[in-house]
């Protein structure tokens, strides 16, 4: 009796500590987000432990965590319908609300987060708030079920969701779906709200150049010939522009992993700094050798020439509020590899960085509604784009929740129901509802 009381304590005491672990003070709920982060340092360690001995790519063992966690998350809104199909042979999940009337829609698409390599958008919570959404705006909900790595690598994902999206914008299409042209947004979480950044701007760019052409035919006495009709339907949805963007704690820059927020929260679960950088590394195809060289900046130490234009996009001590920079300070060292850079000229691309996006591209893209949260490496990443926006012309709403954690929309649902989760999410639909 006694061993096994002994037993008994001591495996008590082991999983408390392996469960327990600090958390910032004023984080929501913070005994749900222990366990939550010990789930997920679980699954994380076991596939790390299936990665080394060969067995499978660890990346695959997350996934398959994920979805089997997923799977459990009971059904909600069941009214809505669904239906699944490819939008330029791209995989999406279209959400209808059942209750149909002769006025158009408004469209909302929707971009899963996950470090572009993990997710489940048809199943558990990503399933269960696209239904929300469907039937809160009584919207249509298009989820982009785009391939991720390390089956496929930048720029695939994001090809994948502006093929998607231009397909959707087509007049015929939005028509056949009963949705007005002038109501359609993107959103996405995390990752997802990296490829809706990317996205709004591609087509803000296309959609721009439609509303040049148009200007051009207006003022002149010949008829538009047909390669210029044909480019644009093929290239801007036939001048459909995206009336709005929500970015959910997007991540959206690869020079700075050194910003005070990745200073502040390096290990608030369950976005950690180092994870952070190798989801970067699996999306660029980059060797994950490099990891530590990145978590330093080193990256960036010895190609100046490729940096310094990109600099001041990325200066969160000059573009982040003084309560938010606190006590830290910014991080350049000056030795590191000069050719990290060429080997992976993706860090500087705005396609896979919208932060370092020109400002005449950023003049070009929707209003925008940005979630950042206190409690997250991600932050300052929301918070720089908030400022260049609105540097650029671009109206902002910008919502800060200081008792906030990454990821904590994902856990809105059974059986953790969050309730800062729940409250982004109810505040960022009445936004659309109201905006949109």
């Amino acid at each position: 009796m006694k061993l096994l009381f002994g037993v008994t304590l001591i495996s008590t005491l082991a999983l408390s500590y392996y469960i327990y672990m600090p958390l910032p003070a004023g984080v929501s709920e913070p005994w749900k987000l222990l366990l939550v982060g010990a789930t997920f340092r679980t699954a994380t360690h076991l596939a790390d432990m299936s990665h080394f001995l060969g067995l499978v790519h660890h990346i695959h063992v997350l996934n398959l965590a994920v979805k089997g966690f997923e799977l459990f998350v009971p059904v909600e809104f069941e009214d809505v319908h669904t239906e699944d199909t490819e939008f330029n042979g791209v995989r999406v999940r279209l959400y209808t609300p059942q209750h149909r009337d002769d006025t158009l829609r408004r469209a909302v698409v929707f971009i899963h987060g996950g470090g572009w390599a993990l997710g489940a958008p048809k199943l558990g919570s990503y399933d269960v708030l696209c239904r929300k959404m469907a039937f809160k705006l009584n919207a249509v909900v298009v989820t982009v079920d785009y391939r991720m790595a390390p089956n496929v690598r930048f720029p695939v994902q994001y090809e994948e969701c502006v093929q998607a999206v231009r397909h959707f914008l087509q007049r015929d299409v939005l028509a056949y779906y009963s949705v007005d042209p002038q109501r359609v947004a993107v959103c996405g979480d995390s990752a997802g709200g990296n490829l809706a950044a990317a996205v709004s701007q591609q087509i803000g760019q296309e959609s721009g150049s439609d509303d040049d052409d148009d200007d051009v035919r207006n003022h002149s006495d010949n008829t538009a010939n047909n390669s210029n009709d044909n480019a644009r339907n093929s290239s801007g949805g036939g001048g459909v522009k995206l009336k709005l963007q929500v970015l959910i704690y997007p991540v959206l820059q690869a020079l700075d992993f050194n910003t005070a927020s990745y200073q502040q929260n390096w290990g608030v679960p369950i976005l950690y700094r180092d994870l952070m950088v190798r989801y970067w590394l699996e999306y660029l195809g980059a060797d994950a050798s490099l990891l530590h060289t990145i978590l330093l900046n080193n990256h960036t130490a010895l190609d100046e020439s490729r940096v310094n234009p990109h600099r001041s996009k990325v200066d969160w001590t000059l573009m982040i509020p003084e309560h938010m920079r606190k006590q830290y300070t910014a991080i350049f060292p000056r030795t590191g590899s000069p050719s990290v850079l060429q080997d992976i000229p993706a860090i500087l691309d705005p396609r896979a960085a919208p932060l370092l996006a020109e400002q005449e591209i950023l003049q070009m893209v929707p209003r925008a509604y940005i979630v950042t949260c206190e409690h997250d490496v991600l932050r300052d990443d929301g918070t720089m784009y908030v400022r260049r926006l609105e540097n650029a012309g671009v109206s902002v709403t910008h919502r800060h929740y200081d008792d906030c954690f990454h990821g904590c929309v994902s856990f809105a649902f059974w059986p953790s129901y969050f309730s800062v989760g729940i409250r982004i999410i109810d505040d960022y639909i009445a936004w659309l509802h109201t905006h949109l």
